[in-house]
């Protein structure tokens, strides 16, 4: 029983064969326009959209390829609907419909945010359920806890920025090239800790929301007052932010833990790659008998595996499937919504995949 995973919902084309039969990611293939918005500094939409038109037809073929398995063999289509890039949701959206109709199989729309949930089920030692999620991208900073499949309650999300953003707003103003998460994390490696002390915002509001717009404009401050920093300036001020984000992210996440009772936290999203954040979650999580549990690495950023993973969960629980036809994305789409539609008489799947690659 294979499932095809498409994933398009802003500058990255993933697609990925999952075996749901088996509980086994077969192939995954990903193209990344990262070289492409470089000179823009940021996602050109359009640019994007026509990115993954070109793509799409030959990351399908590797997939096909190093999994030995044909397109007659598919028994469903797994799509990113939303939300994203709705130029970039449509690529992805009308080739699976397409696809899925040419093959008279059905298709799995899927919450873009539910894929990075449910990620680390492809790790070889994947969480139970329940568990907390600590979500960390460019767009989205959310604590929920998770239930099952479809099962999310939202527990506290950020008011403004969200980590990821902020961190690429951040390494904007330190002269950073885009995409500057990355690069601001590595040249954190080099400032001196305490060197730069930056405000923890809501740290202590006694809630589990976020806030980080503040915070970048500390940092726009603290540039103005150097002036030109120079490189050992400029890594302290890395330095000082990564610490201040980490820590309201740490805190914020094990006090979740500890208000719902349980002791699993999942960390997903591509701040989820961040060293310092993974050093410190590990931590505190060993002090208070908590096992984290992160995606791999490949499985941080948008990709097609956790679409194919999030179908195939939603394929054997009878969740969201629909025949091929009529389709729209949806740019805007809260994950709080997954969570009424399975409500009533439709069920969730009560524990994960045994996850293997």
């Amino acid at each position: 029983m294979l499932i095809l995973g498409i994933e398009s919902s802003c500058d990255e084309t993933g697609l990925a064969l999952y075996d749901a039969a088996h509980d086994r990611l077969l192939a995954h293939a990903l193209h990344s326009q990262i070289r492409m918005h470089q000179d823009y500094g940021g996602v050109v939409p359009e640019l994007a959209s026509r990115d993954h038109i070109r793509r799409t037809v030959p990351l399908l073929r590797q997939v096909l390829r190093e999994s030995e398995r044909t397109l007659g063999e598919i028994a469903a289509i797994a799509y990113t609907q939303g939300p994203g890039l709705a130029g970039a949701l449509l690529v992805g959206a009308a080739f699976a419909e397409g696809l899925a109709t040419a093959l008279g199989v059905p298709v799995i729309p899927i919450h873009h945010l539910e894929g990075h949930l449910l990620s680390p089920l492809l790790s070889p030692r994947p969480p139970a359920f329940p568990f907390i999620a600590l979500l960390v991208s460019g767009g989205h900073t959310q604590l929920m806890r998770v239930a099952g499949i479809g099962d999310y309650t939202l527990l506290g999300e950020t008011l403004d920025d969200a980590a990821g953003e902020a961190f690429d707003k951040t390494a904007k103003l330190l002269g950073l090239p885009y995409p500057g998460g990355a690069a601001l994390s590595e040249l954190a490696q080099h400032g001196h800790p305490g060197a730069i002390n930056f405000p923890r915002p809501m740290l202590n509001s006694g809630d589990l929301n976020f806030s980080f717009s503040g915070l970048k404009t500390a940092v726009l401050t603290k540039v103005r007052e150097f002036g030109a920093p120079d490189d050992g300036q400029r890594a302290d001020i890395a330095r000082g932010f990564q610490d201040a984000i980490v820590e309201v992210l740490v805190k914020k996440a094990m006090r979740a833990v500890r208000n719902t009772g349980l002791n699993r936290l999942v960390v997903a999203g591509g701040v989820g790659a961040n060293r310092e954040l993974r050093r410190q979650l590990d931590a505190r999580a060993a002090r208070g008998a908590i096992t984290v549990y992160y995606p791999e690495l490949e499985f941080c950023t948008d990709n097609g595996a956790m679409i194919a993973l999030a179908g195939a969960l939603r394929f054997r629980a009878g969740l969201s499937i629909k025949a091929a036809g009529g389709f729209a994305v949806r740019p805007r789409w809260p994950l709080a919504d997954l969570s009424a539609a399975v409500s009533g008489n439709q069920r969730t799947l009560a524990s994960p995949p045994a996850s293997r690659r």
